[in-house]
């Protein structure tokens, strides 16, 4: 596939060549505000990953799913303790850059990060720079209550009543720290009865866990609501 422009992409179809990354991208390609979703350790392949990114495209953003794995995502049969180190989400942030530069470059002069699992660290760590005006993170991996000193834009933490990765515990820290700075933005919440992974990688044959899903999702659309402008 040729590169594609961030003006000419069609929705819904992977590109090879947006900033130098592989990516999914869908939606609205003339609207001046964009969502980067960062997805966990499987990749931007995964089939509900793209579907949430449609939905939000629906929503009216312009939305990229870049591969932030360069081809090499997690499987069933990763051995995850040697695969995490060799992809730091602190040293995706820095290698994204020019996916954020590229957005403002164009029509998109709001642009929001959403993570979940991996992805959350990806996206914290690109809160704590000038690159996006909101962030919402689902279910994080590696995020620290430390971490929410050098956050400089409006947050949303959604975290799972079960979530041993990130256990309610590790939340009720993270809004600690945020509460006691006073000038950012946040809004938490733990959802009861599920486990790491509720927002985008749940069983779409299970009620609870499919309604679940779409709250969180619901939380995240009317935080970008309020904060990309």
């Amino acid at each position: 596939m040729a590169p594609a422009s961030l003006y000419q992409c069609l929705a819904g179809v992977v590109v090879d060549d947006l900033a130098g990354f592989k990516a999914y991208v869908t939606g609205n390609v003339h609207s001046h505000r964009a969502i980067v979703l960062a997805s966990d350790v499987y990749g931007f392949e995964a089939p509900l990953l793209r579907k949430i990114a449609d939905k939000v495209g629906e929503a009216g953003y312009y939305v990229v799913v870049p591969d932030l794995f360069n081809g090499q995502p997690a499987t069933n049969g990763t051995d995850i303790t040697v695969w995490l180190p060799a992809h730091s989400p602190v040293k995706a942030a820095q290698d994204a850059k020019p996916i954020f530069e590229a957005l403002k470059r164009g029509q998109n002069s709001v642009v929001g990060v959403a993570g979940y699992c991996w992805g959350g660290k990806f996206a914290v760590e690109v809160a704590k720079t000038n690159e996006v005006e909101a962030v919402v993170i689902s279910h994080p991996y590696a995020v620290t209550a430390d971490d929410m000193k050098e956050v400089k834009n409006p947050i949303e933490i959604l975290g799972g009543q079960n979530d041993t990765v990130t256990p309610p515990t590790l939340v009720y820290r993270i809004v600690h720290t945020l509460r006691q700075r006073n000038e950012i933005p946040y809004y938490a919440k733990i959802f009861p009865r599920v486990a790491h992974g509720f927002a985008c990688r749940y069983n779409a044959t299970d009620p609870f866990a499919v309604k679940t899903g779409e709250e969180a999702l619901a939380l995240m659309l009317d935080w970008f609501h309020k904060y990309l402008k």
